[in-house]
């Protein structure tokens, strides 16, 4: 997934579909980008699993899947977790200084 997201275009359209669902040319409207660009970007994301594709009438629908970004949060939580105990730590360690130096001035 990060790899995917690490080129630019891929990641402003995964932002851009964070908010609607979108066509390739709307997408191509928004993000100023070539349509056969945007067409190789999301077909990149789709075999990725990042979007799903919605054929309506003889348009193609883009819309992000959620799953894969629900997995990554799960990855990411462990390092949230963590990092959070440190600060907090940190945070304790702070406040006692700054109790301690006020005593002695």
């Amino acid at each position: 997934m990060f790899s995917v997201l690490a080129e630019p275009n891929r990641l402003d359209i995964v932002e851009l579909l964070y908010k609607n669902p979108y066509t390739v040319n709307e997408i191509v409207e928004q993000l100023h980008l070539n349509q056969p660009q945007v067409s190789k970007h999301l077909k990149v994301l789709a075999d990725a699993g990042i979007v799903d594709v919605h054929p309506s009438k003889n348009k193609r629908i883009y819309a992000l899947k959620p799953q894969p970004f629900k997995e990554l949060d799960q990855w990411l939580e462990k390092y949230r977790k963590h990092w959070e105990e440190r600060l907090d730590r940190l945070d304790a360690l702070l406040k006692k200084e700054v109790k301690t130096n006020a005593r002695h001035t």
